[in-house]
């Protein structure tokens, strides 16, 4: 029997991964979108979980619904609050949500909007399943490209991360779609655990952007919790394209233009 799944934050960079993967196993796939778009190999469905604007509409009928859409915390409760609400009233979909590892353990105020979110999920009195990753290797290219037109690349000190292919988590979530409701799935960890300079050393070198890289000492909580490891799923290994291999694809993309 053919699954309805309905995605949210289908667009994005976990997202442009997972829908086509849903497509290629024979799910009937719809994707949340703001605007109109062109016709795809799945439904765009126009809503807004910021306002409620046509969720009802996009989550009737959906089995299934992976929520990865995020505003980096600033409306990330009341964008879940508001899914959580129409899929109660629509049958009680299997809902799926994307997480981040250690969100309870480190103090940054995305975090705590993620855990709020969870504890939303949990309560909801829907079928969930809840899956935690480390970060996304395209992190540390975003840090390492903003600070671009500076001399110098400033990471952290004494932080080091365990970034996994959003490909790895793709894949996770399109069997979750396919299976029973599980609770709190076992914590995605990218394959190596790698101190922060190292990592964008690595990237420069990659992409052949020739500067030195500086390990700052950083103030504050968060940064504290960093440097504990909060964020590290060092007991879950399970990514298998290291960070190298990704900053390797995106030098031979760039090569190839």
């Amino acid at each position: 029997m053919t699954t309805t799944v309905l995605v949210t934050g289908g667009t994005g960079r976990l997202g442009r991964s997972l829908v086509p993967r849903l497509v290629a196993a024979g799910h009937e796939v719809r994707v949340l979108t703001r605007r109109h778009r062109e016709p795809a190999a799945w439904e765009w469905v126009v809503g807004d979980l910021d306002t409620g604007r046509g969720i009802g509409a996009a989550v009737a009928g959906a089995q299934v619904i992976i929520h990865s859409a995020t505003t980096n915390g600033r409306g990330d409760v009341a964008a879940t609050r508001t899914l959580i609400d129409a899929a109660a009233a629509a049958g009680k979909p299997h809902l799926v949500y994307m997480s981040i590892v250690g969100i309870e353990k480190v103090a940054l105020s995305y975090y705590r909007a993620k855990a709020d979110c969870e504890r939303l999920i949990e309560g909801s009195g829907l079928p969930w399943t809840i899956q935690r990753a480390t970060q996304f290797h395209d992190l540390i290219t975003a840090v390492c490209d903003a600070q671009r037109r500076l001399p110098v690349t400033m990471m952290p000190s004494k932080v080091s991360f365990q970034p996994i292919d959003v490909t790895d988590v793709a894949d996770q979530l399109a069997d979750i779609a396919a299976g029973p409701p599980a609770g709190r799935m076992p914590d995605l960890g990218g394959p190596q655990v790698r101190a922060a300079a190292e990592l964008a050393r690595s990237y420069l070198g990659a992409i052949g952007r020739r500067r030195a890289v500086v390990s700052i000492p950083l103030p504050g909580k968060a940064m504290r919790d960093y440097r504990a490891g909060n964020h590290l799923a060092r007991d879950r290994a399970v990514g298998q394209i290291t960070f190298d291999e990704f900053v390797a694809r995106i030098a031979a993309e760039r090569e190839g233009r």
